[in-house]
């Protein structure tokens, strides 16, 4: 668990709750379920509308890794393709076939497929590349949804506002319902405003710091198989690889 991210969005939402507060505000006054409303649910239909539905669901469940990110098991993967540059070299390519179909990883049973096939090294490391491009271009598309919800969300907070202060100027006549319409106003520009920068866009920018990492994972992976498929020394693989998270 992550948890840095909940201390930074209680940080967060705290220090404007605490500075209300101070100024002798209440926080009751933040609270206004109609701009909540207006800001999340329309914010919420810009990205859905600008997103295909694949692409949208990725990013709902890509939500999860802000508090839970990925295993990113650097050390298993280096002690594993050691392991398998020794039983190659001992051995010889083929004596990997056992252990393809022990792989849960897709991308690392066709890697070691493909190296037990005996696919030129140069070729391999090409078509390994190709899908790790794909792969991190998928996710980040997935990513950069809440991105553009952090641009949508503070347009949206003035579009509240606005709807917010056509009510007063539609009820001057009647002062008991100038009060509700101008806190509409006000509070949707801080739900716009604050979920972009206090949710939206960090949530985004820890997504993509995490599709970065997996990313970097999956290199050590091309670059450990290239190695043994080149016959390197175990150590040599070793230290390369190790120098990707040093």
């Amino acid at each position: 668990m992550d948890k840095l991210s909940l201390i930074g969005l209680l940080l967060g939402v705290g220090a404007i709750v605490g500075g209300q507060i101070v100024e002798g505000g209440h926080v009751s006054s933040l609270v206004q379920p109609t701009a909540f409303v207006i800001v999340f649910g329309g914010t919420l239909g810009a990205v859905a509308l600008q997103s295909s539905w694949e692409v949208f669901a990725g990013a709902l469940k890509m939500t999860k890794w802000v508090i839970a990110p990925p295993d990113l098991a650097h050390a298993e993967l280096i002690n594993q393709i050691v392991k398998w540059s020794h039983i190659a070299r001992k051995e010889g390519l083929l004596s990997l076939e056992a252990q393809v179909d022990v792989l849960d990883d897709p991308f690392a049973r066709r890697g070691l497929q493909m190296l037990v096939d005996g696919i030129e090294p140069d070729r391999l490391r090409d078509l390994l590349e190709i899908e790790t491009e794909a792969y991190e271009a998928h996710l980040k598309i997935s990513a950069r949804v809440w991105e553009a919800a952090g641009g949508y969300s503070p347009t949206i907070g003035i579009l509240g506002a606005v709807m917010g202060l056509i009510q007063v100027m539609e009820n001057l006549s009647d002062p008991s319902k100038l009060g509700s319409g101008i806190a509409v106003a006000f509070v949707a520009t801080i739900y716009g405003v604050g979920m972009a920068n206090l949710i939206f866009l960090p949530v985004a920018k820890k997504l993509l710091a995490n599709v970065g990492q997996l990313v970097v994972l999956r290199d050590m992976y091309i670059d450990g198989i290239i190695g043994i498929a080149n016959g390197d020394n175990p150590h040599v693989i070793e230290s390369r690889m190790q120098g990707y998270i040093a």
